[in-house]
């Protein structure tokens, strides 16, 4: 099995790890990797739902069968598993939340909203309580060493890297998390949990967002909020009315498909909500270009960095040359699909610099 430095300092056999387990391969394999250094390693399970729904949720996280699952490779690991009903928390802080930004008309991302909250927030309290020298988790980025303390780097697997959705990590919380799997391609840690003989080693990853395991989000949000399917009108951008919609809930920036609208010379796009008005706006591709966007809530993570920097408003997109301007992000060529309610994340090469939340977005000028 591979060894990894969680960077606890000698003797690791006095020290003490609580790893934080979803119950699927990836955290298990953290487990595994912290119990081999020696220190004392404790499972800690957060369930995010209520246990009669929990039991028969699939395609998830911290649900009835991941604790179940969590708890079998705790006992096969011979160490301690705590599981903690943070239902509440979690509602209130991103399954709410989530249902009111779409109603703004933004793009949330509770993936984030949950590190932020119960993953980071709660665990890290948990694991302080339970006298732990660091909290390990199954994210795949990088807590690398720098020059002036941790700093927070992609994963070094491409198409498994997490570091967008760790932006608002903060300094105090970085300095305490560790992150094993961060140097490991995905293949490898499911080739780890095999040679263990860890029950989850071919589990299926989670899909779409936990919450929302059919993907189904419009009905999620309508279930929340029952208002929430006000019918509106479809217009240009002069205002003038192409169609009706059955709710803004139905809709993202950037979105194509069920306009349901025919007969235009050129394919139209969302270009923006209106919830005041209920209107979907509506235009051609060039319409989406974006020259800047303007930030709320910026956590920095740079220091005193001042060099060049490129930015990611989407968790699949590539980073893209930008300046940090105040609290406004300029991009250096114009960017598409921006959309409020996302993320603007700020890189240096691999090393993650901060990022805040897009409120508001500044068109491109382009030639018809």
């Amino acid at each position: 099995m591979d060894q990894v430095d969680f960077q606890l300092g000698d003797p690791v056999s006095s020290r003490r790890i609580v790893v934080a387990m979803s119950g699927g391969v990836d955290s298990s394999v953290v487990a595994a990797l912290a119990a081999a250094t020696g220190a004392e390693t404790i499972g800690v399970t957060l369930q995010l739902y209520d246990h009669g729904e929990a039991v028969g949720r699939a395609g998830s996280c911290c649900a009835g069968r991941d604790i179940r699952d969590a708890r079998a490779v705790c006992d096969r690991l011979g160490i301690a598993h705590y599981v903690f009903d943070h239902e509440t928390s979690f509602r209130e802080q991103v399954v709410d939340r989530f249902a009111d930004e779409y109603l703004a008309g933004r793009t949330p991302i509770p993936c984030v909203q949950c590190n932020m909250g119960p993953k980071f927030t709660d665990l890290l309290k948990l694991a302080r309580d339970l006298g732990a020298d660091c909290l390990a988790t199954g994210h795949y980025v990088q807590r690398l060493e720098g020059a002036t303390g941790a700093e927070l780097h992609r994963g070094a697997d491409p198409a498994r890297d997490q570091s967008y959705f760790l932006f608002a990590t903060t300094q105090a919380q970085l300095d305490y998390l560790r992150f094993p799997l961060g140097a490991l391609p995905k293949a490898r840690v499911r080739e780890i949990a095999a040679e263990l003989g860890l029950g989850v080693a071919a589990k299926p990853d989670s899909q779409d967002i936990c919450f929302v395991p059919d993907g189904d989000y419009a009905g999620l949000v309508k279930k929340l909020r029952p208002d929430a399917d006000t019918a509106g009108d479809i217009v240009d951008l002069g205002g003038a009315k192409l169609g009706a919609h059955k709710g803004l809930i139905h809709f993202t920036v950037g979105q194509r498909r069920g306009l349901e609208i025919g007969g235009t010379p050129e394919p139209l796009y969302v270009v923006r909500l209106e919830p005041e008005t209920k209107r979907v706006v509506v235009g051609p591709r060039r319409a989406l270009a974006i020259e800047a966007a303007r930030l709320t809530d910026l956590n920095w993570l740079g220091g005193e960095f001042d060099g060049p920097l490129s930015v990611k408003v989407r968790s699949m997109a590539k980073p893209v040359p930008a300046r940090l301007v105040g609290d406004r992000v300029v991009f250096d060529a114009p960017e598409y699909g921006v959309a409020p309610g996302q993320a603007a994340v700020l890189y240096a090469e691999s090393r993650v610099l901060g990022g805040g939340w897009i409120a508001e977005t500044e068109a491109a000028m382009l030639a018809a």
